[in-house]
């Protein structure tokens, strides 16, 4: 769902990979090059594989920028990208740079391990308890940053929202979608999840029906609760990004996880201490038939 899972010559051994690529989000190369990172990674770490063997970079350098700005901005991008993966135990050994109009940066996570050595995705619970691991916004947040440099576009938000929280928005924003969910990796291993999901490009509630639909049980997911940066729903109201309706997209967002209800106060207490970010019961696995929703109550909790 999130990875390629094949078998290899060895029996009883699986390769997992994934890729992705992006374009420019945040102004600061270094940053953008640690989300870009972070968010190749989430897919193997959706798995409950805590360790990547190998990694690949994807790289454009944009033809457009003076060639100093240009060397700057893509020495920069490439070691936010280089740094995190020390910091997550594993190395770019390679990959591909070309000439682009714009910026871009991603890569290949790869990671060979046993074939049970990695949480089915499959496995939701009649039961079964929804956590998210990073607030969501983070498209509204980043956007919004960009139009307190253009007039026009500012203007539609000017009075709905402060520059201030624009800028806290902003902040918070970069550093959930630079920070890894390698620890939540972990503890889904040691606490028995049922499977899981990263949020990216589909948004909340698609991610959680695309979960749902790849049940081996016949369940729902529904959903109760919206952990958003403060002050996104306001700029919402303006510009629809549909992030109410769960569908506004993420980058390098939080784990969306089936966990036993026996385990959810452990492992939210857990992770908590581990990463010093607040995880969220965000819903409840159901009876049903493969799909996902709102409650008919949704809580919109601001960050």
């Amino acid at each position: 769902m999130d990875c390629s899972i094949m078998p290899t010559g060895v029996p009883g051994v699986v390769s997992i990979q994934t890729t992705d690529f992006f374009y420019p989000l945040v102004e600061d190369p270094y940053v953008q090059g640690m989300i870009a990172c972070a968010n190749v990674l989430s897919d193997l770490f959706s798995l409950g594989v805590a360790r990547c063997d190998n990694m690949l970079m994807l790289l454009a350098s944009s033809r457009d920028m003076e060639p100093d700005d240009r060397k700057k901005v893509t020495k920069e991008m490439m070691r936010g990208f280089n740094d995190l993966a020390r910091k997550a135990g594993t190395l770019v050994t390679g990959g591909q740079t070309v000439l682009n109009p714009w910026p871009i940066i991603g890569g290949v996570a790869s990671c060979v391990c046993p074939a049970d050595g990695y949480v089915d995705p499959f496995s939701a619970q009649p039961g079964d308890v929804i956590v998210l691991t990073k607030p969501l916004g983070t498209q509204l947040a980043v956007n919004a940053h960009q139009w307190l440099h253009q007039p026009e576009r500012w203007a539609k938000v000017d009075g709905v929202v402060t520059r201030e929280e624009v800028l806290r928005a902003y902040a918070l924003a970069m550093a959930s979608m630079a920070r890894l969910n390698q620890n939540g990796a972990r503890l889904m291993r040691k606490f028995g999840a049922h499977g899981a999901t990263d949020v990216t490009g589909f948004g909340f509630l698609g991610h959680a029906q695309n979960f749902a639909a790849h049940q081996t049980a016949a369940v729902d997911v529904v959903l109760h609760t919206l952990p958003v940066l403060a002050a996104m729903p306001a700029i919402n109201k303006v510009v629809d990004f549909k992030l109410l309706e769960g569908f506004s997209a993420e980058t390098s967002g939080g784990l969306l996880i089936a966990l036993p209800p026996s385990v959810v106060a452990a492992f939210v207490a857990e992770l908590e201490g581990l990463d010093g970010w607040p995880v969220w019961v965000v819903g409840d696995v159901v009876d049903g038939s493969r799909t996902a929703r709102f409650a008919s109550e949704l809580k919109v909790l601001e960050i």
